[in-house]
């Protein structure tokens, strides 16, 4: 059973529940995963490279979906209104000028073709069904738990400063321009996670609902952790391709 199972049993105070939540996050967050370790090391081999890039595409193609499901369940102006940004920073003006935009930059800079990684159809089945799963939570489950469920960008710029300087030093075929993604998320992650934080920390005054957006906040970090093991079990060392999936042409 999960330490966190029963954090919120006797009601937690907002500073408790603040504490909660970011404890998970030191605990779970993907930044702790061996694949991410292997990433700072400069172990990744350029086609683990290619098919991170690849399928967490996947990934960030459903954000501003996912985004958008979230606002047209909010009946509060201010969320809809402040929500509306993180689809803006993913789609752009044209829905081709945003953070999708840039991650395709990082993929085809790591020479992947760019129509087949907009396909998705070469992701891997746990890719695809973990990005599934994030979806359908935050269109089926509660609207504080969705919102809750964004929380991992508590700690996005713990893993962009561990990631971008490790990549640049480590790969001599990656670039700044390449990694261009993650410039804007320095600042657009901090945003919406404070926002995201004070309205949970404001509708979870209750133990069941504290342990919901706890619950929520551990399930978004079960989805990033398993699309990096699925990664690593595929590409490692030869890895197990699952059949249709992405194969490197150089292996």
């Amino acid at each position: 059973m999960s330490k966190f199972a029963d954090a919120a049993r006797n009601g937690l105070t907002p500073a408790a529940l603040e504490a909660t939540l970011r404890q998970v996050g030191e605990e779970r967050y993907h930044n702790k995963h061996p694949f991410h370790h292997r990433m700072m090391a400069g172990a990744l081999t350029k086609a683990e490279l290619q098919a991170w890039a690849l399928n967490r595409y996947c990934y960030q193609a459903m954000i501003p979906r996912k985004d958008a499901m979230i606002v047209s369940r909010a009946e509060d102006p201010e969320l809809r209104a402040e929500w509306r940004r993180r689809i803006e920073d993913h789609d752009g003006v044209t829905g081709w000028d945003g953070g999708i935009a840039r991650w395709l930059k990082l993929a085809s800079g790591l020479g992947l073709n760019e129509e087949l990684v907009k396909s998705e159809r070469r992701a891997l089945p746990a890719t695809r069904f973990a990005v599934g799963a994030y979806l359908s939570f935050c269109t089926n489950r509660s609207l504080l738990e969705a919102v809750a469920s964004s929380l991992t960008e508590l700690f996005a710029p713990v893993i962009i400063g561990e990631r971008v300087p490790a990549m640049l030093a480590k790969y001599s075929y990656v670039s700044e321009d390449i990694l261009a993604y993650f410039t804007p998320r320095l600042k657009q992650a901090p945003r919406d996670s404070d926002f995201a934080l004070a309205y949970v920390l404001a509708h979870a005054t209750e133990p069941g609902k504290q342990q919901e957006v706890i619950n929520a906040l551990i399930f978004k970090c079960d989805i990033l952790w398993a699309m990096l093991d699925a990664l690593d079990y595929a590409y490692r060392d030869g890895g197990n391709i699952p059949p249709g999936a992405f194969v490197p042409e150089a292996r």
